[in-house]
């Protein structure tokens, strides 16, 4: 903190609009075909935010440098990334380059526009967008403005802190990707078996769906679960933001497990610890065989194979909905022996708290860290803006 405040005492700040620091550029429409006909070592970049917007390689290039792009239109409207290399971008994605006279760090103007694009999104014909003639308009802090070589030391001091930070939340997010496969793989090894020590199962043999019922009034966020407030990936729930205010709804009690039922492949699961209710959306299946393990159940029902078979024999093309019957008749193998099940259940909860879990292990180290990033970049931009700025 104090290193901080040291760099940026006594900082004079000049802002400029955009567009008189940098030349922006749109991209060109590209199709599947046109991507499969000319496929090549160059990679084209697109709206979506996974593989760093990656869609696709081909054999030329429209951008050779560092650049800055941003997504104009949806839901990620107002993403930036920091380019560097020869890419090309499609008809939904921007390019910003500073121009040559200007001193002006290009990492060091992606950080900032990290914090102010998203202000400048707008809604038009109801899709988020930020265009052009947005984007030029964003303000932008030049420190030092009367000597250029003090700027560009504050600029590049700026970018090797949050290059730090950010390579923090990288190597977290690395990480869990390695552990999650070595969690698959664990997974399909250990619900596995190929001797007598194990029997097959039908899921109605063991479970059945909950036929009680709960009154409203006895609902709150914290116990009331829809589809919305269940996770994706078997990542658990999350409170919700609704309550149902009359009637009765499906009883879930302890121990038993909540499957979303809209968009199976989404593979939202939650074994419940407490007692609640839910709705129609939303599957609550219940234990009736003491010879399983609890978790044993949850463990086979939180597997990719179960999610696989659940979508085979989904309704639906535009939102498809698990078929309650074949539910059912999913069949799995289970060892007889309660003792092997529990041994099978411990060391999966502990791949599934370091991968999943959003109040220990990698997931929640990974928050903390993006936290931790957030709160110095804002403190590393906080330099005041002028009244006409502001405006």
């Amino acid at each position: 903190m104090s290193f901080i405040e040291k760099l940026l005492s006594g900082v004079d700040v000049e802002w400029k609009t955009l567009c008189d620091v940098a030349t922006l550029r749109r991209g060109r429409v590209m199709s599947k075909e046109y991507l499969a006909d000319h496929s090549g070592q160059y990679p084209v970049y697109s709206s979506q935010t996974t593989n760093d917007g990656e869609i696709g390689k081909i054999d030329t290039y429209d951008f050779d440098g560092e650049y800055i792009t941003w997504t104009t239109d949806g839901a990620n409207a107002g993403t930036v990334f920091y380019r560097k290399g020869k890419f090309s971008i499609t008809n939904v994605c921007g390019s910003i380059k500073i121009n040559q006279e200007i001193k002006l760090d290009h990492k060091y103007l992606f950080y900032w526009l990290t914090i102010e694009s998203y202000k400048h999104v707008y809604s038009g014909m109801g899709n988020p967008k930020l265009m052009s003639h947005q984007v030029e308009k964003i303000p932008v802090p030049i420190p030092c403005p009367d000597n250029p070589k003090k700027s560009l030391e504050i600029q590049t001091e700026i970018v090797r802190i949050l290059d730090t930070f950010s390579a923090m939340t990288t190597e977290l997010t690395a990480e869990l990707s390695i552990r999650k496969k070595q969690y698959n793989y664990y997974r399909d090894q250990l619900l596995s078996f190929k001797d007598e020590k194990f029997e097959w199962k039908k899921l109605e043999d063991v479970a059945e769906y909950s036929k009680t019922r709960i009154s409203f009034e006895l609902l709150d966020k914290m116990n009331y679960v829809g589809v919305d407030n269940l996770l994706q990936n078997r990542a658990g729930k999350t409170e919700s933001n609704y309550v149902p205010t009359s009637g009765n709804l499906t009883r879930y009690s302890e121990g038993d497990i909540l499957i979303g039922n809209i968009r199976p492949y989404l593979k939202k699961i939650w074994q419940a610890d407490r007692i609640g209710g839910t709705n129609g959306d939303v599957l609550v299946i219940r234990l009736k065989d003491e010879a399983v393990n609890a978790q044993y159940l949850y463990q086979i029902l939180a597997d990719e194979r179960f999610f696989e078979y659940n979508m085979q024999y989904a309704k639906g093309a535009k939102m498809p909905r698990g078929n309650k019957d074949k539910i059912m008749e999913y069949r799995f193998q289970i060892p007889k022996n309660l003792d092997e099940q529990a041994r099978i259940v411990s060391i999966l909860d502990k791949f599934e708290k370091l991968t999943n879990s959003l109040t220990e292990g990698l997931p929640r180290e990974i928050e903390l860290r993006q936290k931790q990033y957030e709160y110095y970049r804002d403190l590393l931009y906080s330099f005041s803006k002028p009244e006409e700025v502001e405006a």
